[in-house]
């Protein structure tokens, strides 16, 4: 059921949904779609919400006795909606006809989001690109270069406003006149970090800031991973700059694969630790390596035609004999490093050699287990 706004009553009753411990969006998903209706959700009996995957006894009895706090919430919804209209800021919902599509489509989708600036057609074209908060000189360039490209193409930016390459996503993406998209750990009245109050009102006048987390909301690093998801979930695919192995950008590499969008990641030096994320998930198979922005429209091209409105050309290279000869053994299918190496009678270190460069040029994917195929 898609409405043009959900009613005050269901929105009210939908946040003292969340307000009952551990009922979060995949609970109470399924309760709506059991109920049908808010209402019908707090007049059902035990035994009727039991019948719920995933609501036991003890959720059950959480949520009859939330109702008790009903005229509690009604009032905080009514104060928060007024701190929301003074700002300019506006909120919507799962149900609402304009919340983001591409967003209702990932496991945990937010129910409730709040948002400043003006929304655009065009967002549903997003890439995301995200990284450290301590990125070399290599990464600033890398961040800077593929998301001016992008921009210039009509793709919108999303990322989440943090220091180092988030910030410079934002930034780049602003200079050719193009749209971004930030999505907070806070709340809209808490701007993080504070050297970032010039960019964020840049951002709120030419696309769009996004939180799920109410006015008042402090910026805490439990928020992230949440931030993280929907990062991932509003884009087609992100782009990992540069980012240690525990770094957040990270999860939100995590997310991408989860949601089964897009992953892509920029090789940097193996002597460096900022390298060490994006040259993982290169290694693992789980993001394509790309070295230019136009790599990124030629793997979603299908997905972007409608507004870059071209056909990406596949960049062509001097290949060597090595990596002729590897080429004309590989197809679609993974083989082992050692079936190569059999098929070309090169031997296997050779084989690793020219397989990496053959990466480099974006004509080749390795894959778990030592294993290869062409893109």
């Amino acid at each position: 059921m898609n409405l043009e706004k959900l009613p005050f009553n269901d929105f009210v009753l939908l946040n003292l949904l969340l307000s009952v411990e551990q009922l979060g969006p995949t609970k109470i998903l399924a309760l709506y779609a059991k109920f049908q209706g808010f209402e019908n959700i707090f007049n059902a009996t035990k035994s009727e919400l039991c019948q719920v995957e995933y609501i036991g006894e003890n959720l059950a009895q959480r949520i009859q006795r939330a109702g008790e706090k009903s005229e509690i919430i009604k009032s905080e919804v009514e104060a928060e909606i007024e701190k929301i209209n003074k700002i300019n800021a506006r909120y919507f919902t799962y149900w609402d006809s304009d919340y983001p599509d591409m967003l209702r489509n990932i496991y945990y989708p937010p129910l409730i989001l709040y948002t400043l600036g003006k929304s655009s057609k065009k967002d549903k074209y997003s890439i995301a690109i995200v990284g450290t908060r301590k990125p070399t000189n290599y990464g600033k360039k890398e961040a800077e270069r593929f998301s001016s490209y992008l921009a210039s193409q009509g793709i919108t930016i999303v990322s989440g406003l943090a220091r180092g390459i988030d910030t410079i996503a934002h930034k780049s993406s602003l200079q050719v006149q193009g749209r971004t998209i930030a999505v907070t750990g806070a709340g809209l009245d808490y701007i993080y970090p504070p050297e970032n109050k010039k960019l964020y009102h840049e951002i709120v006048n030419n696309g769009i800031v996004i939180s799920e987390f109410k006015l008042g909301t402090k910026s805490d690093a439990k928020n992230f991973p949440q931030r993280n998801r929907i990062i991932s979930g509003l884009s087609l695919g992100t782009v990992i700059v540069e980012t240690r192995i525990q770094g957040g950008a990270m999860q939100t590499a995590a997310h991408t694969t989860d949601q089964n969008r897009e992953l892509f990641a920029i090789p940097g030096n193996n002597l460096i630790e900022q390298s060490e994320g994006p040259n993982l998930l290169i290694q693992k198979g789980e993001a394509k390596l790309v070295i230019n922005p136009e790599d990124v429209l030629t793997e979603l091209e299908l997905k972007l035609k409608p507004i870059i409105g071209k056909t990406i050309p596949k960049p062509t290279f001097d290949l060597n004999m090595f990596e002729q000869k590897i080429l004309s053994v590989l197809n679609q299918e993974p083989i082992y490093i050692d079936k190569i190496a059999s098929l070309t009678s090169f031997s296997t270190s050779d084989c690793l050699v020219h397989l990496l460069s053959l990466e480099f040029k974006g004509l080749i994917r390795q894959l778990p287990g030592k294993t290869f195929s062409l893109l």
